[in-house]
Parts: structure tokens; C-alpha cells; sequence
């Protein structure tokens, strides 16, 4: 077996017992009401999935800086991959959001600024892939990828400022007080889900440089 193999069963296993602990505490640990919700158990998978979709896109950013900087492909490579990872975490960000508002709120959209900001963010990285599969040559496509994935990062603190720029947010405006409990629950799951953010991100970048080889 070879390093990265190995690596991967570790990462696997890792990612495995820490997100496992992490669904047992929210279902068997955590009390049945808090902070003002009886049904809040899921924005322990919202707010994780939330901010490794800004994890993501923050990857995207810098890897279509350093793509523009030194024009190696590996750059292009990984921004693009990353986008690809980021846009489903952000869709089931938007969906556990959308499932927690109509249980406490009483409607699955309300456009919101949270909402609405996500949204916009959503459909820029799904422009950014669209425009990728519509340009043929590579060089050009890894060029304004690049440009789009630096100017399309404004959605990010956009998305996470809007309850401070618009006060009628359903959303608080800052982080809520967590009981120990509640957070170290909390940096269980961010920690498994990062964990299975890079274990994807390896994956999606071997695989794009192995089909390369293939069809070369």
C-alpha cells in the first residue's frame, strides 16, 4: 500500500469517527430545545455545510490568484474542483436553511438577506462552471475562470454581512451564545466535514488529471 493510499483509509476513518460522533451527539446529546428553537438539531448540518461552502469558494480565490500569477494548470485545476465541491455544500446549506425556516417560521422561503445574498452566491458559482464548460480552449477558459472566481468572491462577505447591512433579517445578526455542549458539538461536525472537504477536493483533482492522461 502506498503513502497516499493510506493516507486516505486514515482520513477516511478520521472523518468516520469524528462525524459519527458528531450525528450521535446531536440526536442523543443535545437537549430538545435551546436557544429559543424546539426544532434546531439541523443547523448542526447547516451552519457546517455553510462554512465549508465559504471554505471552498475562499480555496478559489486563492487558487485563481496564484493560477493568474504563475499560469500553471494545477492552479486552474484546483479552483475549478473546488467550485464544484463548494456549490454542493452551499445547495444543502440552502436546502437544511430552507427546511429549518418553514418549521420555525412557518414558509421555506421568505427572502430573506440570508437567503437571498446565498442565492446570488449560488447562482455566480454556477455561472462560473457553466462558462467553464462553454469555452473550448483551455487556456483561455482557465483565464476567465480565474477572473470570475476572484470577482465572484464579493458574494461571500456579501452573503455573510447582509443581517448587519439589512436589520429586517429573520437571521441574527451576530454569532448566537452556544452552551459548552452546543459547541464543541459544533466544531465536531465543522471538523468532519472539513476533513471530507479536503478528502473530496484530493479526489476531484486526481481524477481530473487522471481522465487528462486518458484521453491524451
Amino acid at each position: 500500500m502506498d503513502e497516499k493510499n493510506l493516507l486516505h483509509i486514515i482520513g477516511l476513518i478520521l472523518l468516520y469517527l469524528i462525524v459519527g460522533s458528531g450525528i450521535y451527539a446531536i440526536f442523543y446529546i443535545l437537549p430538545p430545545e435551546a436557544t429559543g428553537f424546539t426544532e434546531y438539531r439541523i443547523l448542526f448540518f447547516h451552519l457546517p455545510c455553510s462554512i465549508i461552502s465559504y471554505v471552498s469558494f475562499t480555496i478559489t480565490l486563492i487558487a485563481s490568484v496564484l493560477y493568474l500569477w504563475k499560469r500553471e494548470e494545477r492552479w486552474d485545476e484546483l479552483a475549478s474542483a473546488s467550485v464544484r465541491i463548494g456549490l454542493v455544500f452551499i445547495t444543502l446549506a440552502t436546502v437544511t436553511g430552507a427546511i429549518f425556516s418553514n418549521v420555525e417560521w412557518g414558509r421555506y422561503w421568505n427572502w430573506d438577506p440570508k437567503q437571498t445574498t446565498t442565492l446570488i452566491l449560488w447562482f455566480v458559482y454556477a455561472a462560473y462552471l457553466t462558462l467553464r464548460s462553454s469555452i473550448e480552449n483551455p487556456e483561455a477558459r482557465a483565464r476567465i475562470s480565474s477572473i470570475l472566481g476572484i470577482f465572484g468572491y464579493f458574494t461571500i462577505p456579501l452573503t455573510y454581512f447582509s443581517t448587519r447591512i439589512w436589520a429586517s433579517s429573520l437571521h441574527p445578526p451576530g454569532s448566537a451564545t452556544l452552551d459548552p455542549v452546543m459547541k464543541n458539538v459544533l466544531i465536531l461536525m465543522i471538523s468532519g466535514f472539513l476533513i471530507f472537504y479536503f478528502y473530496l477536493i484530493s479526489y476531484e483533482v486526481r481524477l481530473k488529471r487522471l481522465n487528462e492522461v486518458i484521453n491524451r
